[in-house]
């Protein structure tokens, strides 16, 4: 069985020359692990680099899009799944993905990131969610729920999910569940 990642990042054009780099890194490292790229599927921005790059050097995407926005199809993905809105998008990922990364993203990656965060802190899954933040660009977010939690209004428990790192290598090796048997084959 393959594992798979869902990955969350912008699709604004605006955010592409900044963060291309780290897509096309991150893309390159889910290949080279084997890893199924699970993702919104939209061939601009951030989202196409990321899953073109996958696919560049051998990799497996799954691309996840609403009806509305299957005019932005990313046509190479290996397998497109149309859905009718962005809640069953977000229930597929739920359902299908492994573990959840994220990357520099504006509304819409914040919103999957907060919908991922509380589906784990309601017990709805316990898979690892992962913020791969190598500038800062989250910085504010995470200091807003640290003084949530120091608010009561978020548990300190809470903050455990989401893992937060700096760099690729540490957000994939973040991404795998921590069972007894990962440990033994990562010794």
């Amino acid at each position: 069985m393959t594992f798979t990642v869902c990955v969350y990042c912008s699709a604004a054009e605006a955010a592409l020359p900044p963060y291309r780099a780290l897509a096309e890194e991150t893309g390159r490292a889910i290949a080279a692990r084997r890893w199924n790229l699970l993702w919104g599927g939209q061939h601009n921005a951030l989202i196409g680099v990321l899953g073109a790059t996958v696919r560049a050097h051998g990799g497996h995407t799954t691309a996840v899009l609403p009806r509305a926005l299957v005019h932005r199809v990313d046509t190479a993905a290996d397998v497109v799944v149309t859905v009718p809105d962005l809640a069953a998008r977000k229930q597929h990922f739920l359902e299908h993905a492994d573990a959840f990364l994220v990357l520099p993203g504006g509304l819409g990656t914040c919103e999957e990131l907060i919908c991922t965060w509380s589906a784990t802190c309601i017990g709805s899954h316990n898979k690892p969610l992962v913020i791969l933040d190598p500038d800062g660009h989250y910085a504010t977010l995470r200091q807003w729920f640290e003084e949530l939690a120091l608010r009561g209004l978020l548990r300190q428990s809470d903050l455990v999910q989401p893992v937060w790192t700096a760099t690729v290598a540490d957000a994939l090796a973040s991404c795998v569940p921590r069972t007894t048997e990962t440990i033994e084959a990562l010794s």
